[in-house]
């Protein structure tokens, strides 16, 4: 195959995943105009059109998406082989994407303190979502989630002890209210819910006693997307929040809050990290599996 060849193949997989010419010439550092002529000329060489342009947008055609589908997996793994190579080197590097919620990046950023001082080379990239991210599709390099959250395909490491979540609210707050002995009290209080991004629905809180379980639908006046959120709307008063025992374990230990429903919320597996089981397993990332591992 001669470069040119492979060089417009690459540009083909850049505007199929990006789904625009000017995001994809930005990536690839070329002109619009220049990507554009490139396309053309794959597609007259192919003799088949793949790719479906409107002066909005542009979209792979059925031909496009077969050969994005068959085309994308192995450059990542090229890339992932070049990557893994170059680590070779004395002092391991490159960059690291995981996808975590505010509370599992805190507990992550809390254990590498050293490792990140250790490996001034390695850069790491967290990004917070609380949505079940496809980490292949979105191109992780590895996602953290509690234990039953992780998809049976995936390697999981632990790396974190067994957490609890825990429904709190602020002194001010119960002085107007009585406090919930059971879950179905909480109908007669202000809760503060969370928006789940996947399907946009509110998250039902999850309680245990005795084997018997209860998923409560709660209402408020509050709506979020994270659990941080609803911890500061918590200790302003605002009502009832349900978030993990850890992050609100410093406003308890104050007094800031106070904890309600604690019999009803039985400790469950903590976080794990979690990866394609077919990745390319880099010097760096190695290292830094290592540095999470919980050794508890």
């Amino acid at each position: 195959m001669q470069r040119g060849n492979l060089d417009d193949l690459l540009a083909f997989v850049a505007v199929g995943r990006e789904r625009s010419f000017t995001k994809a010439a930005a990536k690839l550092g070329v002109s619009q105009s220049a990507l554009s002529h490139s396309m053309r000329e794959l597609e007259a060489r192919l003799g088949v059109r793949l790719l479906t342009r409107t002066t909005r947008s542009v979209s792979p055609t059925e031909a496009g998406e077969r050969l994005l589908r068959s085309l994308g997996p192995r450059f990542e793994e090229i890339e992932a082989e070049l990557a893994a190579i170059r680590e070779l080197r004395e002092k391991p590097a490159g960059t690291i994407r995981i996808t975590a919620t505010e509370h599992a990046a805190a507990m992550i950023l809390s254990k590498l303190a050293k490792f990140l001082r250790l490996y001034p080379d390695i850069k790491l990239e967290i990004i917070s979502d609380y949505a079940l991210t496809d980490i292949v599709a979105q191109r992780f390099d590895a996602g953290v989630r509690s234990g039953e959250q992780v998809a049976k395909d995936m390697i999981a490491v632990r790396i974190g002890p067994d957490m609890r979540m825990a429904v709190v609210g602020a002194p001010s707050y119960f002085k107007m209210r009585s406090e919930p002995k059971k879950p179905q009290d909480l109908v007669g209080h202000n809760c503060i819910n969370l928006r789940l991004p996947t399907r946009g629905g509110l998250y039902a809180w999850e309680f245990e006693k005795d084997g018997h379980e209860v998923r409560a639908r709660v209402e408020g006046q509050l709506v979020f997307n994270g659990a941080l959120q609803m911890l500061n709307a918590a200790l302003a008063g605002f009502g009832l929040a349900y978030v993990p025992e850890g992050l609100a374990e410093p406003d308890l230990a104050k007094g800031r809050l106070k904890r309600v429903l604690a019999e009803w919320c039985p400790p469950f597996s903590g976080y794990h990290l979690y990866y394609p089981s077919r990745r390319q397993s880099s010097a760096a990332f190695a290292l830094l599996v290592d540095a999470l591992r919980h050794r508890g």
